[in-house]
């Protein structure tokens, strides 16, 4: 696995978005993907195009449409190596203050 290639494809908010859209909803098409967005067609296209070269997103033909598939496995690669060194349960306490603090607990 490549760690450069998926931090650049993550790196990018409307990148993430659209893998927030397939954690939401595996295996949308393109169009499924476009709706919604302030991005043209050949952007969003552009955009899997680079989470498809880190591994991020898969896809598969059904008929005439290809659909988009989250792949989390170099995302989880890339926690249990970083986050692995330092303490989760410390990780984890601070992460629930940050979000109580913010007003976001319902996660």
């Amino acid at each position: 696995m490549d760690d450069d290639s998926v931090f650049r494809a993550l790196a990018d908010a409307s990148r993430r978005q659209l893998l927030d859209r397939l954690r939401e909803a595996n295996g949308q098409t393109l169009g499924e993907l476009c709706d919604g967005l302030r991005m043209t067609r050949q952007a969003v296209s552009k955009h899997l195009a680079i989470l498809e070269d880190a591994n991020l997103v898969s896809t598969q033909r059904h008929g005439r449409e290809k659909r988009h598939f989250l792949n989390p496995v170099p995302i989880h690669e890339i926690a249990q190596r970083w986050i692995s060194k330092f303490e989760r349960p410390r990780l984890d306490a601070l992460s629930d203050l940050k979000r109580t603090l913010e007003g976001d607990d319902h996660e």
